[in-house]
């Protein structure tokens, strides 16, 4: 055996990992043995970020990975909708940057807050990035503005991006030099596109990132992490239709919510879930303006789901 070797997980598929050592290397591996995520109930016992030792033998050209190291952070989610089990879709990131759309195709509030949520509860910074802005109506600019006041009234970044338009591109590249991010959006949204326009080396084909492999409720997510030139990585997990709560309960779902948790205290409950009980802080801020009533909205919607 030759020497043991640190590196990095940049790709999973199920059996097989694609781990970078320290000089730029690129390596095929295999875990030794069972590995179990003190914890954490999930299906993949090694994710995309992890940081690894493996080994190569003088005669093969794949290692194994011995051994993996604690993570900083990572993000879960269900498995599946119907599935008890978790995910861990990334580790060891920096951000979350949702690349959105409110056309062709339109993404849902409920999904952005949903991956901000996720987000809060591992306490990593989020970006949301509305892109395809050259496709915007009047219409639509005028919902966008009331969108973008929302998300940086109570404290999210949020861009605004067109590749066809060359617009907001230099803010997004600032937004990914040298930090690890952690890419979620729909298909369709323009990932492939805005990536490659920062970073030209990469050349990723159209689909190549976020391409729905299957639409049944069993779908495979193989996670990619994608070195960047200008500095930092990018990971993409296709696959992603939404987000399943994980690891959550109706008591600390609004704390989740930076405008809930801001009110919370001036409840007269502090066991108050900000449905219909009396003297709720959250509800009265909501039905004076105070609170944006999408995201109340979605908020109900998600402590509804937590019961499924």
């Amino acid at each position: 055996m030759t020497a043991v070797r640190e590196g990095r997980v940049l790709k999973s598929t199920g059996s097989w990992y694609t781990v970078l050592d320290d000089q730029g290397g690129r390596h095929e591996c295999r875990l030794k043995g069972l590995f179990r995520n003190k914890g954490i109930r999930a299906t993949n016992p090694l994710a995309v970020g992890d940081l690894v030792d493996f080994t190569i033998s003088n005669n093969e050209s794949t290692g194994i990975i011995s051994k993996i190291y604690p993570r900083s952070n990572y993000i879960i989610r269900k498995a599946t909708k119907l599935s008890k089990s978790t995910h861990i879709i990334a580790a060891n990131i920096d951000q979350v940057v949702i690349i959105v759309s409110l056309v062709q195709p339109r993404t849902s509030t409920g999904f952005i807050d949903r991956v901000l949520t996720t987000a809060e509860a591992y306490h990593i910074p989020a970006t949301i990035v509305f892109n395809k802005i050259d496709l915007y109506d009047d219409e639509v600019m005028e919902n966008l503005e009331d969108i973008v006041d929302t998300y940086t009234s109570i404290g999210y970044n949020a861009l605004l991006t067109s590749v066809k338009e060359r617009s907001g591109l230099d803010e997004f590249e600032m937004a990914l030099r040298d930090k690890i991010s952690l890419l979620s959006g729909h298909s369709g949204v323009g990932k492939s596109a805005i990536i490659n326009a920062v970073d030209e080396t990469l050349d990723l084909k159209t689909g190549e990132i976020s391409e729905y492999h299957s639409k049944g409720t069993h779908t495979t997510t193989f996670a990619n992490m994608f070195p960047l030139a200008i500095g930092g990585m990018v990971i993409d997990t296709p696959g992603i239709k939404e987000f399943g709560l994980v690891e959550f309960n109706k008591a600390e779902l609004g704390q989740r919510f930076p405008e809930i948790r801001r009110l919370m205290m001036d409840c007269r409950f502090n066991n108050c879930i900000h449905i219909n009980e009396p003297g709720c802080a959250v509800v009265d801020a909501v039905e004076n303006g105070k609170m944006a009533e999408f995201r109340y909205i979605n908020y109900l919607n998600m402590i509804e789901s937590l019961d499924k």
